[in-house]
């Protein structure tokens, strides 16, 4: 049977065509797993091996190779800040590993200019939008409606009983999890109403849909955003920072080093002006260039045709799950709502990771099950109490609760979502079978310090 139909973008992602083993055949891969990583665009390894060649050290070489080097990675900023609608006349735009880096960069950051402050959250974060504010500041959450989505109203009660004290509100553009997406622009204004800034945690939006920061003389500007390159078909570890640049003007980097300073002595060091303050270390030259490559392309289709084709996927896939009485979606079926193309789900009676592993091993179909760095939000969705978290942890036990997530590239085909569709009637008629050969095991956790900020 074949399964896909021509996908125009298919050509231009490496190894999709490629067979896999299962079992003692080798089959095609199907990957619905692209909110994890994306497989990487064949024109970023192009670009890379077209660079190799003249790779060299950035900023500490007066030879040829260096002094490219060095202009390639200083010229990269300007695509990047062109991608997001940023301006490099107020914003910096820094290099990191990846988007958790860049959060906890900005912590540390705003934790010496805002000591005493509190930092609005909400209960939809990925684990990396959540931990790194809870130890350096007052942290309290926004809460979500009843389908899983923030909840406006509660942002804007939150912000008048703070009485100004939040100095930042940190917010994911797209749910890693159900794929909801917030509107970012107008929580910018009403948070900027009342004299906060907005952190956007764009990982999961900038590879789906257009961006636009917006001037910082706009009510709806974006006051910092991050990304990584990985999850936008580019791999190589970038992630990118962007912000006011007088927030990063003063301070001590949170890494010091090579590349930080313009004068040390034996009793003190002067710094160097943003970005380079804040990119300790040799700067990773491979992962800008592919970054880069991968904007271009990214740009080359235009984010609208990225988008429609997959809200195309989402919504031909939402309908024949929708259609299978055993499973249980957990986002809105709601085709008109805003979101990424990302589906958490459930077959009933079957534990999330039993599923994900029959579809992994004898199906060949790439899915993520658990939680996906998100469990506050998670145990919001299932219902999970903290009553029985604590039952599982009294003996050493995590918690099984979770979902198996389907998240589509723009490589994906409607005759791959057929076929997944027909191997999950086939599970569901099948099992008993399936439960008997794959038992759940408990997983057993150790001891160790319970980090809190506030009461859920």
């Amino acid at each position: 049977m074949k399964r896909n139909y021509f996908n125009p973008f298919r050509n231009l992602i490496c190894g999709v065509e490629d067979k896999i083993p299962v079992g003692e055949l080798n089959i095609q891969h199907i990957n619905f797993d692209n909110a994890a990583t994306t497989p990487p665009f064949k024109c970023v390894l192009e670009d890379i091996l077209d660079f190799t060649p003249w790779y060299s050290s950035i900023h500490r070489g007066m030879g040829y190779k260096s002094k490219y080097s060095s202009l390639v990675y200083d010229n990269s900023r300007k695509v990047v800040a062109s991608f997001i609608g940023a301006n490099l006349n107020e914003h910096n735009i820094i290099y990191v590993k990846n988007t958790t880096e860049a959060i906890n960069k900005l912590s540390f950051r705003l934790c010496d200019m805002h000591k005493n402050c509190t930092v609005l959250s909400s209960f939809m974060e990925h684990h990396s939008n959540d931990l790194p504010w809870r130890d350096k500041f007052n942290v309290d959450y926004i809460s979500l409606n009843d389908m899983g989505m923030l909840s406006i109203e509660d942002l804007e009660h939150k912000l008048i009983s703070y009485d100004g004290q939040v100095k930042l509100v940190t917010i994911t553009g797209a749910s890693n999890t159900t794929g909801y997406m917030n509107p970012i622009h107008d929580i910018a204004r009403l948070v900027h109403s009342y004299g906060a800034k907005l952190l956007v945690d764009c990982a999961q939006l900038v590879p789906h849909e257009k961006l636009h920061m917006k001037p910082k003389s706009h009510d709806e500007h974006i006051d910092f955003v991050v990304f990584s390159s990985h999850k936008m078909y580019a791999p190589f570890g970038i992630g990118v920072l962007v912000g006011p640049k007088e927030v990063f003007s003063c301070g001590h980097p949170d890494y010091k080093g090579g590349g930080t300073v313009q004068l040390v002595t034996d009793d003190y060091a002067i710094w160097d002006i943003p970005p380079n303050k804040e990119e300790a270390g040799t700067p990773n030259i491979m992962g800008v260039v592919a970054l880069v490559s991968a904007i271009e392309m990214l740009q080359g289709i235009g984010m609208n045709q990225v988008s429609k084709l997959e809200r195309d996927l989402l919504n031909y896939a939402m309908d024949k799950l929708s259609k299978i009485p055993e499973i249980k979606i957990y986002s809105s079926l709601d085709a008109s709502v805003p979101r990424v193309s990302i589906i958490p789900f459930n077959i009933e009676g079957i534990p999330h990771s039993i599923t994900a592993r029959i579809l992994g091993e004898e199906w060949g179909i790439s899915v993520r099950s658990g939680c996906f760095c998100a469990q506050p939000y998670m145990q919001k969705l299932l219902n999970v109490t903290p009553k029985k978290i604590y039952s599982h942890l009294k003996n050493n036990q995590l918690p099984p609760y979770g979902v198996v997530r389907l998240s589509f590239g723009i490589y994906n085909t409607f005759s791959e979502i057929d076929f997944l569709v027909k191997v999950l009637q086939y599970i569901i008629s099948h099992k008993d079978n399936y439960l008997k050969k794959y038992p759940v095991e408990p997983i057993y956790v150790e001891k160790s310090p319970i980090l809190k900020s506030c009461e859920y």
